[in-house]
């Protein structure tokens, strides 16, 4: 028997039934191609939009990479230690803040939180182009690391509320590609705006901020109809289109299928579950190389030699490959996951790829073959982290509960980033910082996720031998639904 044919069967002894199905006497083909409607129509209305918004997000985020190369160090004078602490500064407001904004994300509503919180950085971006000194630079980027805190946990938790679990690997991935277009396009928009250097007596690297900031802005008022709330209350979706949404939901014994008050337990729940803190291990795997990789390749590629270091426009183009393939990659493996139902086996693949891909980086001083590096450092990256973030969503269930522990995992992850503004010393090689990016794709990508899947696995196999059952013995239906993940009849994602 498969996992998901052992799940049906125990699913269905202790279904809970929250509302009224609207296709009720249709044939099996007829509510198969009401759901395949269903669900291009979520497609359309959510993802594309999102995928834009944190396309701006990292954009906003990693230009400084950017503009260090255009001339940001020389305008407004600082050390690389000091130029370090801007990038370090970042992470740990970012990280602070995620919880608390998963938290009240749900509390409010995600058509009024996410524009405000958009606008809020984008007003942040556009000041960091006036900046005449160090210490205006750092209190930009700490409010910058406030304002963005909300939106990339937010929207992987908002998406898991509007998916079943095996749908939403690829929606995850469709939308961190975003992540790896804004590396690609960052570099030509750079490369575009650079061009403006001197114009109304303003630098190329201050013009980069200032209208990545206007553009910031613009979006945020945009979004305040382009973001839509949650499945119960969302404004896009008929009264039949919302009950079918919250049937699928129910159907892959999902809390986001009932209004859920917060409650302190759900907060003890999260942080005593011992799959965050292995979901905290493999995520800061990839998101310590992922920051490091964006914010330092446009300089790694002008010492590769390449082109000349005054090229700025040249270096910054050549960046933008590594990203596109990475983008490509990153959904075609969220998508097959989803297909085959299941997460770990693809850590466990790109991780080994990316660290070839800085051993290249360490061993050769011929620049094609670092360049090459580049490429597979960048698809050992990129693909791992809308794997992980759907791996740790799809076991853990309650819509608090989820939301705290994808908030602690990617927070963690995040404050990591203080790692990666730290290490890429010693240039043109950055041996400390290529070598800090192996250790941490070795112990955190590839072996949290051979932790997590044996562990998983070992679970699911006494919840299949009954030896779970135990645990529901007297206990009524609503008290057994609000168990969550515990239930014996859940089978965990391998």
């Amino acid at each position: 028997m498969s996992v998901n044919e052992a799940f049906e069967d125990k699913a269905s002894a202790q279904q809970i039934d929250l509302v009224n199905d609207p296709d009720a006497g249709l044939s099996e083909e007829e509510r198969m191609e009401l759901d395949r409607k269903l669900i291009r129509k979520l497609d359309m209305r959510l993802v594309p939009w999102l995928c834009f918004l944190y396309l701006v997000c990292f954009l906003d985020r990693t230009n400084i990479g950017n503009a260090k190369i255009a001339g940001l160090l020389v305008d407004v004078p600082m050390s690389t230690t000091q130029f370090n602490a801007t990038l370090t500064i970042f992470y740990i407001s970012y990280a602070f803040f995620e919880v608390a904004a998963n938290i009240l994300l749900k509390k409010t509503r995600p058509s009024i939180f996410i524009p405000i919180i958009i606008i809020l950085w984008g007003c942040t971006m556009l000041g960091m182009g006036f900046v005449k000194n160090w210490s205006g630079l750092m209190a930009a980027r700490w409010f910058l690391g406030v304002a963005e805190a909300g939106l990339f946990p937010g929207i992987n938790y908002y998406l898991s509320c509007w998916y079943k679990r095996s749908e939403f690997g690829a929606r995850a991935a469709w939308f961190f590609s975003a992540a790896a277009l804004a590396g690609s396009f960052g570099g030509l928009l750079a490369a575009a705006i650079e061009k403006m250097d001197g114009t109304a007596g303003i630098a190329g690297w201050a013009w980069i901020f200032i209208l990545e900031g206007l553009l910031t802005i613009i979006v945020g008022a945009v979004s305040f109809w382009m973001v839509h709330d949650f499945p119960d209350e969302a404004k896009f979706l008929s009264d039949d289109d919302r009950r079918r949404v919250i049937l699928r939901l129910q159907r892959d014994q999902q809390a986001s299928a009932q209004h859920e008050e917060f409650k302190m337990k759900y907060f003890w729940q999260a942080v005593t579950d011992w799959k965050m803190y292995v979901g905290m291990l493999i995520y800061m795997g990839p998101l310590m190389p992922l920051y490091s990789f964006s914010v330092f390749l446009p300089t790694i590629i002008q010492n590769l030699g390449l082109t000349s270091k005054t090229s700025v426009i040249k270096n910054q183009l050549l960046s933008v490959p590594p990203y596109a393939l990475a983008a490509v990659v990153t959904v075609v493996l969220g998508v097959y996951s989803d297909r085959i139902q299941r997460r770990g086996i693809f850590n466990l693949i790109v991780a080994p790829v990316g660290m070839a891909g800085f051993i290249m980086l360490i061993a050769s001083s011929n620049p094609a073959v670092q360049y090459t590096g580049c490429f597979l450092g960048a698809l050992g990256i990129y693909p791992a982290i809308p794997i992980t973030i759907t791996w740790v969503a799809n076991n853990i269930e309650g819509v608090y509960k989820r939301g705290i522990v994808l908030g602690f995992v990617i927070g963690w992850g995040n404050l990591n980033g203080i790692v990666s503004s730290n290490v890429f010393i010693n240039p043109p090689h950055f041996y400390p910082g290529h070598a800090t990016i192996l250790g941490y794709m070795f112990f955190g990508i590839f072996g949290g996720s051979a932790i997590m899947y044996t562990l998983l696995a070992r679970e699911n196999k006494k919840r299949l031998n009954g030896e779970r059952d135990h645990l529901v013995q007297g206990k009524s239906a609503e008290a057994i639904h609000e168990m969550g993940d515990q239930r014996p009849d859940f089978l965990y994602t391998l």
